[in-house]
């Protein structure tokens, strides 16, 4: 749907000089709050880790969890696979089913039927991620005391009707706490929590910036759909691009998507650093992705570490390429549209993989044992 007026009205209008300013780069040491959706997969782990390793240049005041589930595949995917299967066995080629092919492929080549994949829903997902975010922060000998919040148990359903969450309060609360530092939200997920910030506090987008990754270039003339942090809650995506908060948007395809990590290099620098390097290089080895996406041969694939570009983009400017434009409406069909009269947003369209990862692995060199 179309964000009404009547709720944009909702919100302080903030002149582009102003949003221009707050997209500028982060002073030293950030205020910052990582919302992530942490037992997704393998990725938040690592940036999780990376800011708790890195006190010296982060205030990290809390870290709060985000549902999500894959179960919006099923159907499609159980459609793919008969698709397939029916295609086999007339005698045609096989044709391109649509972004699950792939997964439908490996399913019928394992003997594997789609309907026996098991998906969490997003109350399950969201209590995963907390506590694989206590799991990290043990990991790494930071202590979690009040630090880390439950999300919401859904979706964001009605803009009348934002989710109180733990995740959701503890926003607002520090986005309106006395302090003339910016508040950055890191958003590795859904926007669940943070559209309910929003909805609930219309005036803190004065006080925050929301760095999320998600989705492909605003100047990309095809559907987001594929994305799972942007597809997963529809409504608090589009709000994101409407309500005017400042907003750095890091799009996950062409740019994120170059974080790429081999099996030699967990080897060579992230296993033996510490607690949390055995964490990560267990993750990689055993990532439960694998199992649901029917990948095999794992050893010798590489897997991408999406999340961490927050990070990156918060440390270290020359590690992320960004350049100035105008936020896009987000449509139903979920591509972008680029109406007049828009407010101004930071987007990166390059990064340097080869310096992200450098820097995280300095930092797993200080992980406690």
């Amino acid at each position: 749907m179309t964000i009404p007026q009547s709720v944009l009205d909702r919100f302080p209008d903030l002149d582009d000089a102003f949003v221009e300013a707050r997209l500028g780069r982060p002073g030293p040491s950030p205020r910052v709050i990582i919302d992530t959706d942490t037992a997704n997969e393998i990725d938040d782990q690592y940036a999780l880790a990376w800011a708790l390793l890195s006190p010296e240049r982060l205030e990290l005041e809390g870290v709060t969890a985000v549902p999500f589930s894959f179960a919006h595949h099923r159907d499609e995917l159980i459609e793919s696979v008969a698709a397939l299967r029916t295609a086999a066995d007339s005698g045609e080629a096989k044709r391109f089913m649509g972004g699950l092919a792939g997964w439908a492929q490996r399913l019928i080549d394992q003997g594997r039927r789609a309907e026996d994949v098991s998906f969490v829903g997003p109350e399950q997902g969201a209590e995963l991620s907390y506590q694989e975010i206590l799991r990290v922060y043990d990991k790494c000998g930071v202590a979690a005391d009040g630090q880390v919040h439950r999300g919401s148990p859904g979706y964001l359903h009605s803009l009348d009707a934002p989710l109180d969450s733990p995740a959701a309060r503890f926003i607002v609360e520090r986005a309106r706490a006395a302090d003339d530092r910016p508040l950055y939200v890191l958003a590795m997920g859904a926007l669940t929590n943070i559209a309910s910030a929003l909805l609930m506090a219309p005036d803190i987008v004065r006080n925050i910036v929301v760095v999320w990754t998600s989705g492909f270039p605003s100047y990309a003339p095809f559907s987001n759909a594929p994305s799972l942090n942007l597809v997963q809650d529809r409504l608090a995506s589009q709000l994101l691009f409407d309500c005017g908060v400042p907003l750095v948007y890091l799009p996950g395809y062409h740019v994120g998507a170059q974080l790429k990590l081999s099996l030699p290099e967990m080897e060579r620098f992230v296993r033996g650093r510490g607690a949390i390097g055995a964490y990560l290089h267990h993750l990689y080895t055993h990532n439960p992705l694998h199992e649901m996406f029917a990948i095999t041969g794992a050893e010798t694939k590489t897997w991408v570490i999406w999340d961490v570009i927050n990070v990156a983009w918060l440390f270290d400017e020359s590690q992320v390429s960004t350049f100035m434009t105008r936020a896009p409406l987000l449509d139903d069909g979920l591509c972008w549209q680029h109406p007049a009269g828009r407010h101004p947003m930071l987007e990166a369209f390059d990064l340097n993989r080869d310096a992200i990862f450098e820097d995280l692995y300095r930092a797993l060199e200080r992980a406690p044992g």
